[in-house]
């Protein structure tokens, strides 16, 4: 599974909006990864931040 779909996963599971180190704990990726993941699904529309610092999956 790539990077991109596992953070999506952790943050469709979590049903809340996520910081990136939430979202890098509870899928066990590394930080970096996780804030590379985040630019990109950002690029693609795929995520959407409600709260400042907060991100989720677009619904």
């Amino acid at each position: 599974m790539e990077i991109k779909e596992k953070v999506l996963e952790a943050m469709k599971k979590a049903g809340k909006p996520l910081s990136a180190g939430e979202v890098a704990e509870l899928a066990s990726l590394d930080r970096k990864d996780v804030d590379k993941a985040f630019k990109e699904l950002k690029t693609e529309e795929k995520i959407e931040s409600p709260v400042r610092c907060k991100w989720q999956p677009k619904k």
